[in-house]
């Protein structure tokens, strides 16, 4: 394979996907999952499992009989499982020649800049030495608050952390149809989706797995932020053999996502501000303003300025509003809220084109 052909892929793959009907893990499942990573590997690409099934695979040897649905539960489910999960996989890769290492995040992690770019570094360097980084949301610790709200979400802002060439997202479906197939006889599979319509949005249900914890509608989040990113991604059904590889080569029967709008694409920085960073405070802008930094794409400047809203500091991720509160953007300001209370003359923008992202720039709700 020529260098051209390499590509990083980020795979994401369900509870349901991983585990036996008696929500323990399935090594055969594990296996069928690890030979074709391994095919991929030997290919010559870079590839990141973002893995659900610790809960999953924890609860039954915490003693529940089905899944638990309080936060305690959950997390010392986890506890058990995560171990479990990690050690099939470690044996699986190193029966094969590769090393499996384990990344456990927080939502928390990313909203912080320099963790974010600390995370970004150490995974880079994990998938240049031919390592497989398995990565999950560390819901021993976790609070609801914190958490990304399920795999989907995390597999897309990881996917746009370290730069992926392809997002494939596995579940025990086929891809996206028309219409919920389960209640529809009609409904058709999607081969290709270039932008994510409100057709498409309805047609999205809830969760279909009891070990899962996300639906077609997450993984429509999902898609929204890496085609967003300009990261083509890939739904599919995870027991078809060789998924994986047909799903790189971009012959594989399910749903491809991939942006027609190139001129949306948010780079590395922007990617942080509009999908990890946690917003202080709120800036409520004038009517002139909306204009000059959606269309024009000129920075937020003092003249711009109705009134500020909270309490934040200099380099922090604020909301800006229109007069009427609605949300247009985010961006990072260059002064704190008590220097903008003193209405004193400033020498630079209060939020810099470079820091700005807009709501209406790009096809997904800012902060998702």
């Amino acid at each position: 394979m020529s260098p051209d052909n390499k590509k990083r892929v980020v795979i994401k793959i369900g509870s349901s996907s991983l585990t036996s009907s008696h929500g323990e893990i399935s090594r055969r499942k594990l296996e069928r999952l690890v030979d074709q990573v391994v095919d991929l590997k030997d290919s010559g690409h870079e590839v990141l499992l973002v893995s659900s099934g610790a809960v999953a695979a924890g609860y039954r040897k915490l003693g529940c009989l089905e899944r638990p649905s309080s936060l305690p539960e959950k997390q010392a489910a986890a506890s058990i499982g995560q171990g479990l999960l990690m050690e099939a996989y470690s044996e699986l890769f190193l029966s094969h020649g590769y090393v499996a290492s384990q990344i456990l995040i927080t939502r928390d992690d990313f909203s912080d800049e320099n963790r974010y770019n600390n995370a970004r570094n150490t995974i880079n360097v994990l998938l240049e030495r031919g390592i497989v980084p398995i990565v999950n949301e560390n819901d021993t610790v976790t609070i609801n608050r914190l958490k990304f709200g399920d795999n989907d979400t995390l597999s897309a802002k990881v996917a746009g952390l370290v730069d992926s060439d392809l997002l494939i997202i596995l579940s025990d479906i086929d891809g996206l149809y028309s219409a919920d197939p389960r209640q529809d006889p009609n409904a058709k599979l999607v081969p290709h989706v270039g932008e994510i319509t409100q057709d498409i949005e309805e047609s999205a249900g809830d969760s279909g797995s009891s070990v899962g914890t996300g639906g077609m509608r997450s993984k429509i989040d999902a898609f929204k932020i890496a085609m967003a990113s300009g990261i083509p991604a890939f739904l599919g059904r995870a027991g078809v053999p060789n998924i994986l590889t047909q799903a790189v080569d971009g012959d594989a029967t399910g749903t491809y996502f991939e942006s027609e709008d190139d001129s949306a694409n948010l780079n590395q920085k922007k990617q942080w501000i509009a999908f990890n960073s946690g917003p202080e405070g709120e800036i409520v802008v004038e009517d002139a303003a909306k204009c000059a930094i959606i269309e024009d794409k000129e920075p937020l400047l003092r003249e711009h300025v109705k009134y500020i809203k909270g309490h934040f500091s200099e380099r922090a991720v604020v909301r800006i509003l229109d007069k009427d509160e609605n949300e247009l953007a985010l961006g990072v300001t260059n002064y704190s809220s008590d220097e903008l209370a003193l209405n004193e003359p400033i020498d630079q923008p209060i939020v810099d084109s470079e820091g700005l992202v807009c709501h209406l720039e790009i096809p997904v709700p800012v902060g998702l």
